[in-house]
C-alpha cells in the first residue's frame, strides 16, 4: 500500500525500534541455544560408546539442528538491524516531509491534508491593504508568483512523501529477503536464512542497488515466494454442500513465484514468473440454478510461466510464455445461464508456447500457439462467464501431435467493469468538451459585444 501525506504525518515510528529490541534479544537468545545444544545434547552423545547407523543418523539431524539454531540467530540480528536503520532512514525522511510543511507554513502558505500548498498572504492584509494590491499594476504577476511557488513547494513535499515510501518499501523488501531461506545448508531450503544480511542497502533496501523502488517518477512493488516439499489432500461434498463438491490431492516438490509491478501515473507495467514441480489430482462437480458443472484433471512434471503487461488507462498489452514437460490430462464440461464450456485434452512429452493480446476499454482479444514433442490432442470450446476474473471469455483452441505436432487457439474478452468505466471516461471527456465550447461560445458573444460597444462609441 502506497504511504499517503496524511500516513507520512501522524506515523509514529517507535515500534519499530520496540520491535528490533526484540528481535536483538530473540538472536541472542538463540545463540546460547546453539551453544547448549552443541555442549550437552550433540557432544554429549558424540562423547560416549554410542555407534552405528542409528548414532550416524542422529549426528546428522543434530549437525542440521544446530545448524538451525546459528541460522536462527543470523536471521533475528539481521532482522533487528533492518529495523534500527529503517526506522533512521524513516525518521529523517519524514522529518524532511515535516521540515517542508513547517517552512511553508511560516512563509504564508496553507498546506491542506492531502499535502497540497496554496498562498494564503493576502487573507492576512487589511482591506486597505488588499485594495492598494488589487489596484497595484504589478498585482496580476506576483499573484501568478506565488501560485508558482505554491506549486513548487507541493510538488517538493509530494517527492518528499515518495522518499518515505520508497524507503518503506525498501524495508519491506530487506525484511522478506532476511527472512527467506533459499540456500540448502542445514535442513534445507526454507529454514532459517543463514545468510540473512542486516544491511538494507546490501538487502536490496531503501537507497540499495538490489531495488530502486522509484527513479523519475516510477513507483515498484515486488514479491518472492518459495515453498519446498509439500502436499496435501481434501474433500467436499455431502448435505453441507449440496449437490456440489470436489476432491483435490497434490505433492509438490517446490513451487516459486517471484512478481513485481512499476507504475508512473497511469501507466503500469506488471511482471511474474512461476515455476512448479509436483503432481496432482482432482475432480469437481456441482449442480445449482446457474447450471451443471464437471471437472477431472490430473498432470505431473514441470510446469513454468512467465508473463508481462503493460497497462495505461483503458488500454494494455500482455505476453506470455510457457514450458511443460511431464503427463497431463483433463476434462471440464460447464453449460448454464451463464455460458458453455467444453474441454479435453492428453499430453504426454514436452511443450513450449507464447501467448499475447491487447485490451482496450474492456474488450480484449489474444492468441496462444505452442509447440509440442510428445503425443497428444486438445479441444477447446468457450463461451461463457470466468468467476475468477469476472470477464466474458469467447474461444476456441485445437491441438494435436504425435511426436511432433502443436496447439493454436484464440479468445475474446469482455470486462463488463471495464466497459462501463471506459464509457464512463468517454462521457465525461463530451461533458467537458461541451462545457469548453459553451465557455468559447460564451468568451466569443462577450468579445463581440464589446467590439459592438467599441463601434457604437465612435458614432
Amino acid at each position: 500500500m502506497t504511504l499517503t501525506y496524511h500516513d507520512v504525518m501522524t506515523a509514529d515510528l517507535s515500534p519499530l525500534l520496540d520491535a528490533a529490541g526484540v528481535w536483538q534479544k530473540m538472536g541472542e537468545r538463540f545463540g546460547v541455544l546453539q551453544t547448549d545444544y552443541r555442549k550437552n545434547v550433540q557432544g554429549a552423545l558424540a562423547g560416549g560408546g554410542w555407534t552405528g547407523l542409528a548414532f550416524d543418523a542422529q549426528q546428522a539431524g543434530a549437525q542440521a539442528t544446530a545448524y538451525e539454531y546459528g541460522a536462527a540467530q543470523t536471521e533475528a540480528l539481521a532482522i533487528a538491524n533492518i529495523l534500527r536503520e529503517g526506522h533512521t532512514e524513516l525518521a529523517a525522511r519524514q522529518k524532511h516531509v515535516k521540515d517542508l510543511v513547517a517552512d511553508a507554513q511560516a512563509n504564508d502558505f496553507a498546506v491542506d491534508g492531502s499535502g497540497v500548498v496554496t498562498y494564503v498572504g493576502f487573507d492576512k492584509l487589511t482591506d486597505k491593504e488588499r485594495f492598494a494590491y488589487r489596484h497595484d499594476p504589478d498585482y496580476p504577476r506576483l499573484v501568478a508568483e506565488y501560485d508558482q511557488a505554491a506549486r513548487e513547494r507541493t510538488t517538493d513535499i509530494r517527492n518528499a512523501v515518495q522518499a518515505v515510501d520508497d524507503s518503506d518499501q525498501g524495508v519491506k523488501l530487506a525484511l522478506v529477503g532476511a527472512a527467506t531461506d533459499l540456500s540448502p545448508d542445514g535442513s534445507g531450503v526454507g529454514g532459517f536464512n543463514g545468510q540473512a544480511d542486516g544491511d538494507p542497502l546490501h538487502a536490496g533496501g531503501a537507497g540499495g542497488d538490489g531495488q530502486k523502488t522509484k527513479t523519475d517518477g516510477w513507483h515498484g512493488d515486488g514479491s518472492f515466494t518459495f515453498l519446498g516439499p509439500n502436499a496435501g489432500f481434501s474433500v467436499t461434498g455431502g448435505p453441507k454442500y449440496g449437490k456440489q463438491g470436489s476432491v483435490k490431492a497434490f505433492a509438490d516438490l517446490f513451487h516459486l513465484t517471484a512478481q513485481g509491478t512499476l507504475t508512473n501515473g497511469h501507466l503500469k507495467l506488471s511482471g511474474i514468473a512461476d515455476a512448479n514441480l509436483g503432481e496432482r489430482v482432482s475432480a469437481n462437480w456441482g449442480f445449482s440454478d446457474k447450471g451443471v458443472k464437471a471437472q477431472v484433471e490430473a498432470s505431473e512434471g514441470l510446469r513454468a510461466l512467465a508473463e508481462g503487461r503493460a497497462e495505461y488507462r483503458d488500454v494494455g498489452v500482455y505476453g506470455r510464455a510457457t514450458g511443460f514437460a511431464g503427463a497431463e490430462g483433463s476434462g471440464n464440461l460447464q453449460a448454464g445461464k451463464e455460458g458453455f464450456k467444453a474441454s479435453a485434452k492428453y499430453f504426454v512429452g514436452a511443450k513450449g508456447g507464447v501467448a499475447g493480446g491487447t485490451e482496450v476499454g474492456g474488450i480484449g482479444v489474444g492468441f496462444n500457439a505452442e509447440g509440442w514433442a510428445g503425443e497428444g490432442g486438445e479441444a477447446k470450446v468457450v463461451f461463457g462467464k470466468d468467476d475468477t476474473d469476472g470477464k466474458w471469455h469467447f474461444g476456441a483452441e485445437v491441438g494435436a501431435a504425435d511426436l511432433i505436432g502443436g496447439d493454436l487457439g484464440f479468445e475474446f474478452t469482455v470486462d463488463p467493469h471495464k466497459v462501463a468505466d471506459a464509457a464512463g471516461d468517454v462521457a465525461d471527456a463530451a461533458g467537458k468538451a461541451a462545457h469548453g465550447i459553451g465557455h468559447a461560445a460564451s468568451d466569443a458573444g462577450h468579445a463581440l459585444s464589446s467590439v459592438g460597444k467599441g463601434i457604437g462609441s465612435l458614432f
